[in-house]
């Protein structure tokens, strides 16, 4: 059983997925209640790390960074701890034999992020890697349960999932990440001079990680199936709307999905599920 500690940390985290991820909160939300629980474990652990980059601008950010990566490793370790983001997370990683490698790969892309804000191509891939392509990884060891094989075919999909997401992110995002942080991600990219060129060949890439991605949703357990496909669907409906904008607007603007429009995809994509058109 549970324990009352182990309950509390776990609705820390779902508290910190619904109050910074609408569009996550409620693909979760439609997963079989038994995945609910450690993908929230994820979602919070990514969600810190990321804040400690991206926010904290008035403390020691690398001294945090690197704090919050021993505090993991003895999390994991020590199998408890007093950090109830950090407690959640342990026990999904050690429950569902998540790699640490996966766990590296990520802090590493946070800790590139106090270094550099140009990305070349290699370590444009790399940091698509380890920020999002292992995220959609470690959820994959948990809609897996255990079946290796399942999570061997299904890992390229998933990367390109998370690909797709993050670079979708980026564009969102772009005004802020330069404003803000001084960051460009994508290579070559000059974003005092970002031109329909650039953005073409950007929406071209996003466009086959998602074709390479959907291969991979229709074939999930179907416990998370829809959640998943919910996930796909509005960041494809996000997608949509960046196409159309002008570069102008992409960099003055952070263009997004309103809530009502959310509502009308789930409600779509929950007839085309329950009549097996996915």
């Amino acid at each position: 059983m549970v324990s009352l500690y182990s309950q509390v940390c776990r609705q820390c985290s779902q508290l910190i997925t619904n109050r910074y991820s609408t569009s996550f909160s409620m693909g979760i939300k439609v997963f079989d209640e038994k995945f609910r629980s450690p993908i929230y474990a994820i979602y919070g652990f990514v969600r810190f790390a990321d804040e400690i980059v991206d926010t904290f601008h008035e403390h020691p950010k690398a001294k945090l960074l690197e704090r919050f990566r021993e505090d993991t490793y003895r999390a994991v370790e020590e199998r408890i701890s007093l950090n109830p983001v950090l407690h959640s997370f342990q026990e999904v990683v050690r429950e569902y034999h998540i790699e640490m490698e996966l766990v590296d790969a990520f802090l590493d892309s946070m800790e590139m992020d106090l270094h550099f804000n140009r990305y070349e191509d290699n370590m444009y891939k790399q940091y698509i890697y380890g920020s999002a392509e292992v995220v959609g990884l470690m959820c994959l060891r948990v809609f897996c349960e255990g079946n290796d094989a399942m999570y061997q075919s299904l890992k390229a999909p998933a990367c390109s999932l998370g690909s797709a997401f993050q670079k979708i992110n980026f564009l969102r995002d772009m005004k802020s990440d330069f404003n803000e942080r001084g960051r460009v991600y994508f290579p070559g990219v000059d974003f005092t001079n970002f031109t329909q060129e650039d953005k073409l060949a950007i929406e071209a890439d996003i466009k086959k990680d998602f074709d390479d991605a959907y291969l991979g949703i229709i074939q999930l357990p179907k416990g998370v199936r829809f959640g998943v496909y919910l996930a796909y669907v509005y960041y494809t409906n996000l997608f949509q709307k960046i196409k159309l904008a002008p570069v102008k607007q992409v960099k003055e603007e952070r263009i997004r999905v309103n809530d009502s429009r959310k509502l009308m995809l789930l409600f779509s994509s929950a007839v085309r599920n329950s009549l097996n058109l996915l």
